[in-house]
């Protein structure tokens, strides 16, 4: 397991550099698909005692994730799906609320734009890197509540 630390002044300077020591140096390695769902992030951004926000819901935390979304944009791959890192990594980007009952709830048409984004970029990247994708990009889809017919894969 790897896990990147992201504090308060990395967040607010937009700094990336612990991410992408990680990720250049698995790069560099050719270790990618050895380290498939291995990625964590531990966030420690200082908030005001009353602030009730998750960290999703922190502008600037969002952004921090949105640059890195930018450079990485095939960095799902890499994240540890089963400990909730997909799902808090899409928090990061898509718009969604909170319900204290029902967890968190996506913009339904944010995260199908999203969702339909992350299999055209790591559908193109997995082939470039010679992984076999259409399993794991349905495996994605279906954590989001969506199944992708094998038709649609075809035209990729």
């Amino acid at each position: 397991m790897m896990t990147i630390a992201l504090n308060t002044t990395l967040i607010n300077t937009l700094d990336l550099s612990p991410a992408q020591a990680v990720v250049d140096a698995l790069l560099q390695q050719g270790a990618l698909t050895t380290h498939e769902q291995q990625l964590q992030f531990q966030v420690d951004y200082a908030q005001a005692a009353d602030d009730p926000r998750e960290l999703p819901e922190i502008p600037e935390v969002r952004l921090w994730f949105i640059r890195l979304d930018a450079i990485y944009p095939w960095l799902p791959f890499l994240l540890d799906w089963k400990a909730g890192e997909l799902t808090r990594y899409t928090a990061m980007l898509v718009p969604h609320q909170f319900h204290p009952k029902d967890g968190i709830q996506y913009n339904p048409e944010a995260l199908e734009i999203f969702v339909m984004h992350k299999i055209f970029v790591l559908g193109d990247w997995m082939q470039q890197q010679g992984i076999e994708g259409t399993s794991r990009l349905k495996a994605m889809t279906q954590m989001f509540g969506y199944e992708i017919d094998d038709a649609f894969f075809e035209l990729l």
